[in-house]
């Protein structure tokens, strides 16, 4: 017998599409989805994600120590080496994404709406299943405010399926600005929550390894975010094609959730210790950084331009977002109801963009560029 396998024979953007309305097949080839073709790709999916994960620490402890050999201290490094270096695989991700001969604009957004909805509806509502925890008045009062503003921001800007270089030198002015007004906020108020006190590195505060070996940390980190963020955007690009389904829908979910993970193993191991003080402060002043430093940096390096534009996607984001202000306000207290509503509301939401026909709801809405 002939092997069977799901197949499908057209040119991309020639009007094959699939049920959901997006086009399949690859351009001017032949498309088809046996298992053994997705192997590579995924294969190297998980291990650009790897790359990335690694990359990342290695990038923030080396980084880390050549800033304190150089007398900066702890405070000011947490605000800016350790926070930019976190942010590292959003990054280059989005950069390389939008940087392609073909650019991958939708895959670069999609991480970050994608990343912003995972950090609060999957990780803090694991954090508060896990163990119900009180958020720091000033993190409400501050931080989430700033956050509600930014995301706003974001979606106004981005609803006409563009955003521009002054746009992206704007978003990244507002991070700097928001950095030195948070060291000097920090410093006249040692007690402030929103301050790294508690660096993600061993030994930053008294740092006994060589300079050659700090210089090495940081070469390695780079090469494996650039590598990792190669093999991350090629292998997402290819499935996207492979599934027939849009990159930003690759970039919503795997590639999201995989460049979370560090944040995700980081707020669990907090959460299970009992050490929640600053789940919400880290992971809040987390999505600020990717909306103002991957989207402000991406755009005002290159102009990012959608080929489509789901508006679910944004009222998902800035939805879960305004759903802290009740949540958080009512006694600043994250219990585990409140968890269990932004935990199964993400994984509705992930089937929704995946297999909407589980849900009874029509496929995905696709806005394209007028």
């Amino acid at each position: 017998m002939p092997e069977k396998k799901a197949r499908v024979t057209g040119i991309a953007g020639e009007g094959l599409e699939n049920e959901r309305g997006f086009p399949v097949g690859k351009q001017g080839k032949e498309a088809s989805l046996p298992g053994m073709d997705l192997l590579p790709h995924l294969g190297w999916l998980v291990l650009g994600l790897a790359l990335l994960s690694f990359g990342a620490d290695w990038l923030v402890k080396g980084a880390s120590e050549m800033a304190v050999k150089m007398g900066i201290t702890p405070l000011v490094v947490g605000l800016t080496v350790v926070a930019f270096g976190t942010s590292a695989p959003e990054l280059i991700v989005s950069l390389k994404a939008n940087l392609q001969p073909e650019p991958a604009a939708d895959l670069a957004v999609g991480n970050i709406v994608g990343s912003n909805v995972c950090n609060i509806a999957l990780l803090l509502g694991l954090a508060a299943l896990i163990r119900p925890f009180v958020v720091h008045s000033q993190v409400v009062k501050r931080e989430l405010p700033i956050l509600l503003v930014v995301t706003g921001g974001f979606v106004w800007m981005i609803w006409n399926h563009e955003l521009t270089r002054m746009e992206g030198l704007i978003m990244a002015l507002a991070i700097v600005v928001y950095v030195v007004v948070s060291i000097r906020l920090a410093r006249a108020n040692p007690d402030d929550p929103a301050a790294p006190h508690d660096l993600p590195i061993d030994g930053v505060a008294a740092v006994s390894s060589s300079t050659m070996k700090s210089v090495g940390w940081v070469i390695l980190g780079l090469l494996g975010l650039i590598f990792g963020a190669d093999r991350l955007v090629t292998s997402g690009v290819e499935l996207a094609t492979l599934f027939g389904v849009p990159q930003v829908v690759i970039g919503l979910t795997l590639v999201a959730i995989g460049t979370s993970l560090p944040e995700l193993a980081t707020t669990v191991a907090a959460a299970r210790r009992g050490e929640t003080d600053l789940i919400a402060g880290n992971l809040i002043g987390s999505n600020l950084f990717n909306i103002l430093v991957v989207m402000g940096i991406t755009s005002a390096v290159k102009p990012i331009s959608l080929k489509v534009l789901n508006w679910v996607d944004l009222a998902v984001m800035s939805g879960f977002t305004l759903l802290l202000v009740p949540f958080l306000m009512r006694g600043r207290r994250l219990n585990r109801i409140e968890g269990s509503v932004m935990v199964v509301g993400y994984f509705v939401y992930c089937i929704y963009l995946v297999k909407p026909e589980w849900l009874g709801v029509a496929p995905p809405s696709v806005m394209g560029p007028e």
